[in-house]
């Protein structure tokens, strides 16, 4: 057994901020060249592992120690993060905050330029690393012109550049989408697979970091290790549902096909999985599922007519739109990242105005309407949290557009209070917004729209960087408003959410509608998923390694049955006002 390059004995950190440790009596040893994924709920402590890796704690975020955590053989806090970071790289879940450079090239080259590396030398080490996340031919843009994917392999590239041995992901998929996700996955194996380094990925996308193997998965709840195990024994045990994880969604298929899904299965990817074994289940179930069909809402809301929309550079952005949403529908819009779903947004909202086209909102073109007029019955959450705080606490960013029309009083602050349990803050009340992580700056923001009970919700990535237990709890809480009447509008990468909770999708690629049709349609057609940067969903690929042809079909069974079973759950109470009307 080799020495381990990471070791934690009996380790604890509290931060000076809160009274209680974060972390609790964390053993774990990680061997040189493993590759490791590190799950848990929103607050279960495993950001705080993270920043222990790479040095942010204890040399930024100061608190208090116990025990002992060696990496390469020293104490981390031995040193200084300067020399830690030789040994642990870093890509951050937001790489703009990494940038520094005005190029990707120069980016790549920092480290470098700090270490006073010849320059001839530097350009070989940068050409290197650029060509092996595939970005040698854009070392000349700028790193702000670059879509989620490349930023993350700009990331990627410079840490690569530094040498260090072991590289740390935190939360790598948060941005991206759906087949640039499944790229950076590969790419992440690849770098592995060629270069024998240690890798750690802190991510909740559990399915979506299964695509490739995974020597270990570590469980972390409050603050301590749950869970140490590999794939298979991992999706075959309960631990995933008694720590508020999603499991995949194949796994809950062949569950609902009265499978025994067991390690000897191997179910821990798909793609390993015994369908010897798994297939005639899984056929049966789907021969005797009950197939349904979901009326569409009748009554226009939000029509949209040959939208076109390009920017002063003359480079048309959106081609041609058209479709109607219904009331009372739940929507989502997907597509590749650029494919121009934030610009359709922003026309909508009236941030921009379109080249050519209409707007209509119940039966009115609201083509000339203000950003303040259309606010009064189209909200919109964006995806960046902090783009959109503005007040130190958030009691008082929930409750500043209630101020802003002139509401106040014991009315203002019951609806304050009622929207920040519905939105799992309501212990934060009194709380500072920036002592929040990201996903929980993400409720806050949602919480200061659905508090103003827009008749249309628009969300951009509403799940991203929440845990499944808020996840489920927050989109319940949509269908709740969804039902009595409020159009909900999700712009996501999350094909799961899709599935899910919106029987229709609209589809854009490169500023043009692809498609517009059943969730379980888009899905799996493969000509809507190559041109959209989509992925299969594994429901898919399970109907078609179990020899279903109707794969369609068979993720409708899938969803509708989903559905039941969460139907005949109990169900939770919002006390939720009707619509008004205008």
């Amino acid at each position: 057994m080799p020495e381990p390059v990471i070791s934690f004995s009996n380790f604890g950190f509290r931060y000076f901020s809160q009274a209680e440790n974060t972390l609790h009596d964390i053993n774990l040893d990680i061997a040189p060249g493993e590759k490791i994924l590190i799950i848990g709920a929103s607050g279960s402590g495993k950001s705080t592992l993270g920043r222990c890796l790479n040095g942010l704690i204890p040399f930024s975020y100061r608190g208090k120690t116990s025990g002992s955590l060696f990496i390469g053989g020293r104490r981390a806090a031995a040193g200084n993060i300067f020399e830690l970071s030789k040994q642990v790289g870093t890509v951050l879940q937001d790489s703009d905050s990494q940038f520094v450079g005005l190029t990707a090239g120069e980016d790549i080259a920092f480290s470098l330029e700090n270490d006073a590396v010849a320059a001839e030398e530097m350009r070989e080490r940068v050409a290197k690393a650029a060509a092996m996340v595939d970005m040698d031919r854009l070392l000349d843009s700028s790193p702000f012109e670059l879509s989620g994917g490349q930023k993350q392999r700009t990331s990627l590239a410079g840490v690569m550049t530094g040498g260090a041995e072991i590289l740390v992901f935190d939360e790598p998929l948060a941005n991206l989408d759906p087949a640039t996700g499944k790229t950076a996955i590969e790419l992440i194996d690849e770098i592995h697979a060629e270069t024998g380094k240690t890798i750690i990925i802190i991510e909740h996308r559990l399915e979506d970091v299964l695509h490739r193997h995974i020597d270990r998965i570590i469980t972390v709840r409050d603050g301590r290790i749950a869970a140490d195990t590999d794939s298979d024994h991992l999706l075959s045990s309960g631990i995933l549902a008694r720590n508020g994880i999603r499991e995949p969604l194949y796994i809950t298929a062949l569950k609902y096909a009265g499978v025994n899904v067991r390690p000897e299965l191997r179910p821990g990817r798909i793609d390993t999985l015994d369908m010897d074994a798994a297939g005639e289940p899984l056929r049966k179930w789907f021969t005797g599922a009950k197939k349904e069909k979901r009326p569409r809402s009748q009554k226009s809301i939000l029509k949209i007519e040959h939208l076109s929309f390009s920017y002063e550079s003359g480079r048309e952005v959106l081609h041609d739109i058209s479709f109607d949403i219904g009331e009372g529908e739940m929507v989502s819009i997907i597509g590749r990242n650029g494919a121009g779903k934030s610009t359709l947004t922003r026309l909508l909202c009236g941030f921009e105005t379109p080249s050519s086209g209409s707007i209509f909102f119940d039966g009115r073109d609201i083509r000339d309407q203000t950003i303040r007029e259309r606010a009064e019955y189209i909200g919109l959450v964006m995806q960046n949290p902090n783009q959109m705080i503005s007040e130190t606490m958030i009691r008082d960013e929930v409750g500043l557009g209630l101020r802003l029309r002139g509401m106040g009083g014991a009315e203002k602050e019951e609806r304050v209070m009622r929207t920040l349990e519905i939105c799992g803050l309501k212990p934060f009340a009194g709380w500072p917004v920036s002592a929040l992580s990201f996903g929980q700056k993400k409720r806050v923001t949602v919480a200061s729209i659905l508090v103003l009970e827009p008749r249309i919700l628009i969300l951009d990535e509403p799940t991203a960087g929440q845990d499944y237990r808020h996840y489920s709890e927050f989109m319940d809480f949509l269908e709740t408003l969804n039902r009595r009447g409020v159009t909900v509008i999700l712009i996501t990468h999350d094909m799961h959410l899709m599935l899910e909770y919106t029987p229709r999708a609209i589809v854009l690629s490169d500023g043009r509608l692809v498609s517009d049709a059943a969730a379980s349609d888009i899905l799996t057609n493969d000509e809507v998923i190559l041109e959209a940067n989509l992925r299969e969903t594994s429901l898919y690929t399970l109907a078609r390694k179990a020899g279903i042809d109707n794969k369609a079909g068979f993720v409708q069974a899938f969803i509708d049955w989903k559905a039941a079973v969460h139907a005949a759950e109990p169900a939770r109470e919002y006390e939720t006002p009707p619509v008004e009307r205008q």
